[in-house]
């Protein structure tokens, strides 16, 4: 296992959109201003993965770079494989804080659900790491992440030097603009994913079929979700938990099993 002492702070960083990403590069640039980096990620893009794991196929970590502040690795797995194999094959010692991203995409909303991105965070939060994941509002692949550079850098730092409610990791998702009009605290904006599916025909003469769609914001005129802040210009921050209990909901439930 990786003997890195803790001198300084230590941040393991992830993503989904895999190891040579930009966003991942611009991530771990900001990093290492304030800690020893350990930066495990998949070799190739695994968006929309979730918390999926690797099961049933073998897992590899390839070492890319090695020095005093910065370890690297690949993982031919998932982002959740990532932050599995980091803490039970790579590192000695459990990280300071865990950062995923910066994703090419937003995560608002439902989105959550289905993101690699913070299915690695949600991994995090589960191993009690104090976890972040970060998205820059832009699919672009050589998106300018200029935008991304203070907000990153006033996080980590606050991350570093305050402690995060246990049990609790952040959802920052960040508009593609130079420079927004501040931060929101906010919750999860209503809406669903209208799925489409565009058809077309393989070398076979098979069907094949390729998803496609649109969000569907179901509360778009309130200024506390996530998708308004983002909409308006502004920077989101939504704490999420990973206990998923519909608390206030038992007693009612209860009814119906003991009318």
């Amino acid at each position: 296992m990786t003997d890195i002492r803790k001198s300084t702070p230590l941040i393991l960083i992830t993503n989904d959109d895999g190891f040579d990403a930009k966003g991942i590069r611009t991530l771990t640039q900001i990093a290492l201003q304030f800690a020893k980096v350990v930066v495990v990620a998949p070799d190739r893009p695994r968006s929309g993965q979730s918390g999926a794991i690797t099961p049933h196929a073998p897992l590899y970590i390839t070492e890319l770079e090695k020095n005093d502040r910065l370890q690297s690795y690949s993982v031919n797995g998932t982002p959740t494989d990532c932050v599995k194999l980091a803490m039970h094959e790579i590192l000695n010692e459990k990280p300071d804080l865990l950062l995923s991203g910066i994703n090419h995409g937003s995560n608002a909303a439902i989105s959550v659900l289905y993101s690699g991105t913070m299915g690695a965070v949600f991994e995090g939060c589960v191993q009690h790491i104090p976890s972040i994941g970060f998205s820059l509002c832009s699919h672009l692949p050589e998106a300018d992440f200029s935008a991304c550079d203070p907000i990153v850098e006033k996080i980590t730092r606050l991350a570093l030097q305050k402690t995060l409610p246990e049990g609790i990791c952040l959802n920052i998702n960040i508009p593609a603009t130079e420079k927004p009009k501040g931060i929101k605290i906010c919750k999860q904006a209503k809406g669903h994913w209208t799925e489409e599916f565009i058809k077309k025909t393989d070398e076979n003469n098979r069907p094949a079929f390729f998803l496609s769609g649109y969000f569907q914001n179901e509360d778009p005129d309130d200024p506390a979700t996530d998708e308004w802040a983002l909409a308006n210009n502004y920077v989101s921050i939504v704490p999420c938990h990973t206990d998923m209990t519909a608390t206030a909901s038992i007693p009612e439930i209860e009814k119906w099993l003991n009318p």
